[in-house]
């Protein structure tokens, strides 16, 4: 199973222990603002892990717990976005950290390490990222990434917006991620 490294990150596989710690970060309602509005409880962030466990096991691949000097902020990886079908079967990357972390460049860092590791080794042709227009910073980074957009549609489910990106494995390549 794979690690990776950045200059100020692990992103590492899940582990059963970190549940206290997750469970903390999901807590704050911030980090499920978009699309709950609304902090997790301790058994949504119980499912959670266990579906990023079940990831890893049955595709190789999924979400990847992200560590700054040893301490778990949040994730970042991939994930086929099942609840946006007209997007399918691309994989989607997404990323989530504790707002204490926001603003230092990790999710750009983090998700910058696993994007070259979906095109580069898992064969990705290209991914998504899916987001409410709201959320304006999670737009940036997606841009920041080198991601472009791709269409404005609603949440099938929610009824609310959403704006997707899109980044081709060539443009990845063509651009500073495959430097």
């Amino acid at each position: 199973m794979t690690v990776l490294s950045t200059d100020r990150l692990v992103l590492r596989l899940w582990r059963e222990d970190d549940i206290e710690r997750l469970t903390e970060i999901f807590a704050e309602p911030r980090v499920w603002w978009f699309p709950s509005k609304r902090g997790w409880r301790r058994d949504e962030t119980e499912a959670f892990l266990e579906r990023r466990l079940s990831e890893w096991r049955h595709k190789g691949w999924g979400h990847w717990a992200v560590e700054h000097d040893g301490v778990l902020i949040g994730f970042t990886g991939f994930a086929l976005p099942t609840f946006l079908p007209e997007v399918m079967p691309v994989p989607e990357i997404g990323w989530r950290f504790h707002p204490g972390w926001w603003g230092r460049g990790f999710a750009t860092e983090a998700a910058s390490a696993a994007l070259a590791h979906g095109f580069t080794h898992l064969g990705f042709a290209e991914v998504v990222s899916i987001y409410e227009p709201a959320n304006a910073a999670s737009g940036r980074v997606m841009e920041r990434l080198g991601m472009a957009p791709d269409r404005d549609t609603v949440h099938p489910d929610l009824g609310s917006p959403l704006r997707v990106y899109r980044l081709a494995a060539q443009q990845w390549r063509g651009g500073r991620g495959g430097e």
